[in-house]
């Protein structure tokens, strides 16, 4: 492996992908249409949006550098192979690249907020930052705690564009100029799947990674619950989200969204009906291991399903 391919492993450039992913899609699919219908611009638009995502993405690549930090000696026992600092990239480094990264992403904000007065996506960087910052420092090793914050800092990727838009809402319902009703629905709809789906996914990285969090003194659920009582979180909370998804349908047949729905059953909830089904008979690392990256896939799906509300309006 060389250095390059070291630091992508490193940055987690499959989850940054994806969080410009999110972004990207709410921006295009969400907003735009809806501000665009009034004949209006969002705050955010133009050269602000690839700006708003790249400081997003850099905000967490340095949380995803210094948890490796932290987690140097839980990776040597859990996952050897993938080790990247200390082996490739100094510690040194390492620090440097968070310290960059983050402070980066904050600056990037303080601009995007001075161009639009709307005062939000700096701060957020910088609380994004700490909060990262604390997560791989303490609060991951605490029961519930980190995999909780790490859920609601996934779903904020999300719900910071619309609070970009916020300081507009007042005026926008005063004079009926758009349905801010509905940019808040599907805010909440996809934040919630977000939040939802990570905190499931997080859950079951814990089971994955149980033995070396064992040994350095964490105490993350399966190891203060028990891998069976773990089990039954995610499962309640996958049959809250296949529940959602479900009556979400009744609503998309009322609109006669034909492809919504069947893309939604097909690429959404039968592959969380497959992950609680493999969650039922999982035992190894591996086990785990293959549902987590079965979590990614429809964490794909479920943020992809927003072009859905590009083409119906």
């Amino acid at each position: 492996m060389n250095k390059i391919t070291a630091f992508l492993r490193l940055a987690r450039w499959s989850n940054l992908l994806f969080v410009a992913l999110t972004q990207w899609m709410f921006i295009y699919c969400i907003t735009e249409p809806i501000f665009g219908a009034a004949h209006l611009l969002p705050n955010i638009n133009g050269n602000l949006i690839p700006l708003l995502i790249l400081s997003y993405v850099l905000v967490a690549a340095g949380g995803y550098i210094i948890n490796d930090y932290f987690d140097l000696n839980i990776d040597q026992i859990n996952k050897p192979d993938k080790v990247v600092i200390d082996k490739y990239i100094g510690r040194r480094w390492a620090i440097f690249f968070h310290l960059f990264f983050t402070l980066s992403s904050i600056g990037i904000g303080i601009y995007i907020d001075t161009k639009t007065h709307i005062y939000a996506v700096g701060l957020s960087n910088l609380l994004n930052g700490l909060f990262l910052f604390v997560y791989s420092l303490s609060l991951k090793k605490k029961l519930l705690v980190g995999n909780i914050m790490i859920a609601f800092l996934l779903a904020w990727v999300i719900v910071v564009i619309t609070c970009c838009e916020a300081n507009q809402f007042s005026f926008l319902v005063r004079n009926k100029l758009i349905n801010t009703q509905k940019l808040l629905r599907y805010t909440i709809l996809y934040a919630g799947f977000a939040f939802i789906i990570n905190l499931i996914r997080e859950a079951v990285k814990d089971m994955e990674d149980v033995e070396g969090d064992r040994r350095y003194g964490c105490r993350t659920m399966p190891i203060a619950w028990g891998i069976n009582a773990t089990k039954v979180f995610v499962a309640v909370w996958l049959v809250v989200l296949i529940a959602i998804l479900s009556l979400l349908q009744f609503y998309a047949f009322q609109l006669q969204w034909w492809f919504f729905s069947l893309y939604c059953i097909v690429a959404i909830i039968a592959p969380l009906i497959r992950i609680f089904r493999k969650l039922s008979i999982a035992q190894t690392p591996k086990d785990y291991h293959s549902i987590s990256s079965l979590i990614k896939i429809v964490m794909l799906t479920g943020i992809s399903s927003m072009i859905f509300f590009k083409i119906y309006g």
